[in-house]
């Protein structure tokens, strides 16, 4: 359909609906109001109002009166099972009773559908998904499995579950946690700026932006009762799709109630108490600097703490473990993988199920992970839940069980992703191109391996090799941990001196650069057999680090060519010739390495493919030959310094920045300088620059999609 849609119709649709009567804006975050309003009137307000009555919606969805099937074959390495019924508006007052009940049945690892199909190796993944819509919508259950495992044990284990809620209605324990968990996620993202922005809007193209807070409010009401008494309602066969159709001789269907008035509803309704607002906090690199409380533990772990007042009281924290050394790190990719992968699967005083029960409870989000050579923890919590949320991350770190049966349903699910992945076009596109650039041994960590690579190790590894890499080279003598956000710096800085100070790291610690390489251009295109989209990768290996005096106005450079929207290669492939989807170009620039790459990809149609690549260097010969004016140059900055500065209003990426900068040594003091230098460039210095390190015919350029079925040849 957007390969062929005359624009004569998209010219109609913009004009039929593209009216101030038929938009929303929505404004989040710390602004001066009266000032926003004036700006949001001189630029809406002059509008006129269109004449024209947009038509409303007269279709109402007849109640399904059978189960339905449909079946899709397609190329591809993995199977899946889905089960979808229809469900009232996300205003209607059962609404909250099905998110409810999906989560009891959906999520991981406490719902129904993962321990009867995952823990018994029936799946390696299953889940649950509710759309609130303004009309009635859809709830669905899904099952993941590898082709080894079968499809129809995964799905009559699936309906018999699905069937069996409405006879065994869930236990109070049940319902309880997942309340828990719905009701924390509303509250969380009620104190993030665009999180609420995007929400308001959403629940207000339901009816009103007010339901958000009754959701809220009603979700903490929901009782087992009603759980059971809407899975009853909704979860019979006779209101399913599925992969295939049964007739039935008196066909037992679901009533869908019409959506309710959101007046009658909000009636009598009052609003919970105000979240706190935060300080009005200046961004600036040297106020940063100012704020921020450096220490440096007994072990050697560095803390960056910057307390502020913050919407909701919020904080985020970031905490990197660094480990090992190029040679005692070889062959050990994969272990060091499946060690940190590990690490929020159990400790050795708390079940999986635990660990996200007592997130949930304290009103936080914790993500821990890790690789061959480094580990981190990320938290997003509230003032009061901070040390709790340090004394988790920390047991999750330093005391971590390695259950047998988690550690195989990591390998079952990591396997499947893999075999997921490996006939997409982009995936097939980005091994090429790693594989070409990227110069390393096998067993060396850095060097890149295609799914199939992967499956073969992930195969191999067993979970005593991930105890070993942990035992070996876990520890906190290399680690930095940066706090943002509301918290009290003395009592975080003594935790962390108790949690983390005396954990000293077994093994030596030595970075790994990225070694630059050299390789010959390639041109190649890759066959991705029944897939819609094609996918174009092009790529060049610089000589050059962000320390290097050169790296601003490269980095700077690369933005105006393709960092936003409004770039070169977007504004000609995307908006010009209409010949992709999306279009990017980033510079990726190691810290003090030399192995930069400079990438552009875009996301086309297979047919499209040769044209996005003759446009790419059609457009780079020109930015090359002609420069970038002065104007186009004025003008980036302005947007570049703008992004810069709300970079560092959001607390988790300024966590995340903060303790990069104590691993590097820098403060931000360096990013100043980086600024600096891009704003003090001049049209001509960027120019010249740019074509100092950048040649159209250095880049490998690889192409993957189902051209066959197209016709196409390179």
């Amino acid at each position: 359909d957007i390969e062929n849609v005359p624009i004569d119709r998209l010219q109609a649709f913009y004009r039929k609906w593209y009216q101030p009567d038929n938009a929303m804006l929505v404004v989040a975050g710390k602004f001066d109001q009266a000032k926003t309003l004036d700006w949001i009137a001189n630029s809406f307000g002059k509008i006129p109002k269109p004449t024209r009555v947009i038509q409303k919606t007269y279709t109402t969805e007849p109640t399904q009166d059978g189960e339905r099937s449909v079946t899709l074959r397609r190329v591809g390495d993995t199977q899946s099972v889905v089960a979808m019924y229809h469900v009232p508006a996300g205003s209607h007052p059962d609404y909250e009773a099905v998110q409810v009940l999906t989560a009891v049945l959906g999520e991981t690892p406490s719902g129904r559908l993962y321990k009867a199909l995952v823990e018994n190796k029936l799946a390696t993944s299953a889940s649950g998904a509710d759309l609130p819509l303004r009309e009635p919508g859809v709830v669905f259950f899904t099952a993941n499995l590898r082709k080894e495992q079968s499809l129809d044990a995964a799905r009559e284990t699936l309906l018999k579950t699905l069937d069996a809620i409405a006879k065994e209605p869930p236990s109070k324990e049940e319902v309880d946690r997942a309340k828990t968990r719905l009701v924390k996620q509303v509250e969380l993202d009620l104190n993030n700026a665009e999180n609420i922005g995007v929400e308001l809007s959403e629940w207000a193209s339901m009816g009103d932006w007010r339901l958000l807070f009754l959701q809220r409010d009603k979700l903490k009401a929901v009782t087992p009762a009603d759980v059971a008494r809407v899975a009853k309602a909704y979860l019979k066969p006779s209101n399913r799709t599925l992969g295939q159709f049964i007739p039935e001789a008196t066909p037992d269907r679901s009533e869908i109630p019409a959506a309710p008035d959101s007046d009658v509803l909000l009636k009598d309704f009052k609003g919970g108490a105000a979240v706190a607002a935060g300080e009005s906090f200046d961004p600036s690199f040297a106020n940063i600097d100012t704020r921020t409380q450096r220490f440096t533990l007994p072990n050697g772990m560095k803390l960056a703490l910057l307390p502020k007042k913050t919407r909701g009281g919020s904080v985020n924290a970031v905490l990197t473990l660094h480990f090992g050394e190029l040679d005692a790190l070889r062959g050990q990719a994969v272990p060091g993988s499946a060690a940190g992968l590990m690490l929020m699967r159990g400790t050795t005083q708390k079940t999986r199920q635990q660990i996200q029960d007592a997130l949930d409870k304290m009103k936080a989000r914790m993500n821990v992970a890790g690789a061959a050579s480094s580990a981190s923890a990320s938290i997003d919590t509230v003032h009061d839940s901070l040390p709790d949320a340090l004394r988790l991350a920390a047991e999750v770190l330093r005391q971590p069980a390695f259950p047998e049966r988690e550690f195989e349903q990591w390998k079952q699910s990591n396997i499947a992703n893999l075999e997921r992945a490996k006939s997409e076009p982009q995936t097939l596109a980005t091994v090429a191109i790693n594989k070409h650039l990227q110069i390393y041994p096998p067993d060396d960590i850095r060097a890149p391996f295609n799914p199939d690579e992967q499956i073969e190790r992930i195969k191999a590894v067993t979970l005593d090799d991930a105890k070993k890499f942990y035992a070996k080279f876990y520890g906190a003598s290399n680690a930095e941990l940066a706090v943002v956000g509301d918290f009290d710096a003395a009592e975080v800085h003594k935790l962390a001196a108790e949690l983390f100070g005396d954990w000293k790291s077994k093994a030596p610690y030595k970075h790994i650069t990225k070694v630059y390489a050299t390789p010959p251009p390639i041109n190649r295109m890759i066959e991705a057999p029944d897939k819609a989209n094609a996918f174009f990768y092009a790529a060049t290996n610089l000589k050059l680090r962000e320390e290097d005096p050169d790296y601003p106005a490269i980095d700077f450079a690369v933005y105006v060519m393709g960092g936003g929207l409004k770039g070169r290669m977007p504004m000609r492939i995307r908006e010009k010739e209409g010949l992709s989807y999306g279009v990017q170009t980033v510079l990726v620039a190691p810290d003090k390495d030399t192995g930069s790459t400079l990438i552009m990809v875009a996301i086309c149609a297979p047919e499209n493919a040769l044209k996005v690549e003759a446009a790419f260097k059609d457009e780079l010969d020109k930015i090359l030959k002609d420069g970038y004016s002065a104007d186009e140059v004025e003008k980036f900055k302005a947007s570049w310094k703008q992004e810069q500065q709300i970079f560092r209003t959001q607390d988790g990426a300024l966590a995340r920045h903060l303790a990069t900068n104590e691993a590097n040594g820098r403060t931000m003091a360096y990013d100043k300088k980086q600024e600096d230098a891009v704003l003090a460039l001049s049209t001509q210095q960027l120019n010249d620059i740019l074509r100092k390190w950048v040649k159209t015919a250095d880049f490998s350029i690889v192409k993957a999609g189902d051209f066959k079925k197209k016709g196409i040849t390179q």
